[in-house]
């Protein structure tokens, strides 16, 4: 295999520690749903020592059973609109929300990573995001990321974390 070993840029983990000290500050506590990215979002915000303060794990559903079975994500979601896609997001980071309780605010991830999967519709470097948090609108987001597929997969997890501290800084009264 010729695909780079995962490996955290300092990038990465600079933005990684903000928003686990955000998530502290504010005293919330952050569970993920993944795809495409693989568990690397959970993976980079238990990085360092002290982040199960604020960190309830994640779940890393990979196949469409997988987030049907774990995230409650509807058959006729993916069926109609694909595992790519806005509504199977949202269904994640909100079936993510409901399965750990003691989680305030939820994140996810599903896209085409690449080299292959891509499509003229949904084409390679695509990334739908969620966030959920208790008692507040669930937002999506998607992103077109160019590169190899370790780079739009570390992409990902950047603009997941971008995401979360967006939702922080809005509770904060920040923009």
């Amino acid at each position: 295999m010729t695909d780079k070993p995962v490996v955290f840029s300092h990038a990465l983990l600079a933005r990684t520690t903000d928003v686990v000290d955000a998530l502290r500050h504010a005293g919330l506590r952050v569970v993920t749903a993944e795809s495409c990215t693989g568990g690397l979002l959970a993976g980079a915000l238990t990085h360092f020592s002290g982040s199960s303060d604020v960190t309830e794990g994640g779940f890393v559903t990979y196949s469409n059973a997988m987030k049907q079975a774990v995230l409650g994500v509807q058959a006729d979601t993916l069926a109609t609109h694909g595992a790519v896609s806005a509504q199977t997001v949202e269904q994640m980071a909100e079936g993510a929300l409901h399965a750990c309780a003691t989680a305030d605010i939820a994140v996810s991830i599903s896209g085409i990573a690449g080299p292959g999967g891509g499509s003229a519709g949904k084409p390679v470097g695509l990334v739908w995001f969620a966030t959920a948090l208790r008692g507040a609108a669930t937002r999506t987001n998607q992103q077109i990321f160019a590169g190899e597929r370790a780079d739009v997969r570390e992409q990902a997890v950047f603009h997941a974390l971008e995401l979360v501290a967006e939702r922080l800084s809005s509770l904060s009264g920040g923009s």
